[in-house]
């Protein structure tokens, strides 16, 4: 359900804004108001899992989101669509960090590889199925059945959860959940969104903009002391500490920031410039898909051998190629010759770089906090594209109602494609700068070390920034 919706609404987004006449700052807050409540309460799922029990928390986030994703397919206007966009975020929050901790939680460790490689593959599935599925739904019904069609999944994976999955906690987890540092997170993401996206339209100085802004920064400085001083905190600062952690999260923030950014856009482009309809440019991505499910356990099982400071420096090289190559679909309406290359470019960079990306952050830390460094990683590959879909139009020069004129919607994407390709350009050099492999494997790792045993099946959800998470 959570990887549906990630990319389903892309596809959404040209006709939302016709039929509401929304400029494009409304349309980033559809896609930002769920990206905000998910990046910031999703480590707060995953301690209220660990505490109350991980089929409870899941259980309640399924029938959250469904309940929500049914009050945006009835939405009236942007306003309430944004508001129940929001609560479906904050559902999303509640059942992701629950589906991989309950599998590691009910299957014994030499079931556990096979396991959460399905766990990957479906979730790669779905969120590439999304733009697909979208445009159909909105080519022969309506874009409000891209939410409705969540209520008849979310009563099957609530049947089949009651009936067939076991309860699970934490025995370890203790002390209080952290509630001020979820407060202070959605205090100074929604602060800095705010000023992102409204500053260009509002003006810099406007009031609203400057006091979300301050608000902003100081939510997040308040987050970080929150964080340091509490006895259990939601994010543990001291995993930075690890100079390998520390440089995948920030090649994580770099690349997913460029998908998030020019994914958002892209849609947008090809049903305004290139006039497809809405189910081709779903079909549009579907290279993707078949790339990263042809190649990427091939990558990890690569990376686990050589090690995975090679396949993350080049291969940011290569998605940064891809999506400069998507500059080129503005003035070339073809598909096989305008969109193709960039996909298969793109998709070669993706299937080289995800993998090994996941499993150096969960590696980078001794084995009984993986799934804390992953849900960590998980949250960064999240704010990365909440702030590249907020300030990359605006770098872009796209704004208001530029968005439905073709000419100067081509010409800002042409520019969005070249900044987010540069921006993985930056990820692979801090990737070859930073990243070191792993010496060969000893009898376990110390505590605070890396671990050098291999990670299977660590794929990301690559079109919807969701890495393996607990």
């Amino acid at each position: 359900m959570a990887a549906i919706d990630g990319t389903v609404v892309g596809i959404a987004l040209p006709s939302i804004g016709r039929q509401f006449h929304a400029p494009l700052s409304t349309l980033q807050w559809v896609v930002t108001g769920y990206t905000l409540a998910l990046a910031a309460l999703l480590l707060l799922g995953g301690s209220l899992g660990d505490r109350r029990g991980r089929r409870r928390v899941f259980n309640i986030g399924v029938v959250w989101f469904a309940v929500a994703s049914a009050a945006c397919a009835l939405a009236p206007s942007t306003d309430v669509l944004i508001a129940t966009r929001v609560l479906q975020g904050v559902g999303a929050a509640l059942l992701t960090p629950g589906s991989l901790a309950i599998i590691q939680a009910s299957f014994d460790p030499e079931d556990r590889s096979r396991a959460i490689g399905a766990w990957s593959g479906l979730g790669g599935v779905a969120t590439a199925a999304g733009p697909l599925l979208g445009g159909y739904l909105i080519s022969v019904a309506s874009w409000r059945w891209i939410f409705l069609i969540n209520i008849p999944i979310g009563v099957l994976v609530l049947f089949s959860s009651v009936r067939h999955v076991p309860e699970s906690k934490d025995p370890s987890a203790a002390g209080r959940v952290d509630v001020p540092g979820a407060a202070m997170a959605v205090v100074g993401l929604a602060g800095v969104t705010f000023a992102l996206i409204e500053g260009p339209t509002l003006g810099w100085s406007a009031p609203a903009v400057l006091a979300m802004l301050v608000a902003g920064v100081a939510g997040i400085i308040a987050f970080v002391l929150v964080e340091r001083r509490s006895p259990t905190p939601m994010l543990p600062l001291a995993f930075f500490r690890e100079r390998q952690f520390t440089v995948t999260n920030v090649v994580t923030f770099l690349v997913y920031a460029s998908l998030g950014g020019l994914l958002f856009l892209l849609p947008v482009e090809l049903q305004v410039v290139d006039h497809y309809t809405p189910l081709e440019s779903g079909v549009a991505l579907l290279p993707l898909t078949a790339i990263m499910l042809l190649l990427s356990a091939r990558s990890a099982q690569l990376a686990s051998r050589i090690g995975p400071r090679l396949q993350m420096s080049v291969g940011p090289l290569v998605i940064g190629v891809g999506l400069a190559l998507l500059a080129r679909s503005t003035t070339d309406s073809s598909y096989v010759s305008g969109v193709l290359p960039a996909m298969v470019v793109f998709g070669l960079g993706l299937a080289a770089t995800v993998a090994p990306l996941t499993a150096t952050a969960l590696s980078a830390v001794a084995d009984e906090h993986a799934g804390v460094a992953s849900a960590v990683n998980n949250d960064v590959a999240r704010v990365g594209g909440l702030i590249a879909v907020a300030v990359l139009p605006a770098l872009a020069g796209i704004s208001g109602s530029s968005y439905l004129h073709p000419a100067e919607l081509a010409g800002g994407f042409r520019s969005a494609a070249l900044i987010a390709g540069s921006w993985c350009v930056i990820g692979g050099a801090v990737s070859a700068l930073g990243i070191r492999n792993p010496p060969p494997s000893h009898d376990g790792p110390i505590d605070g070390a890396p671990s050098t045993e291999p990670v299977e099946a660590c794929l990301h959800c690559a079109l919807d920034g969701t890495p393996l998470n607990s």
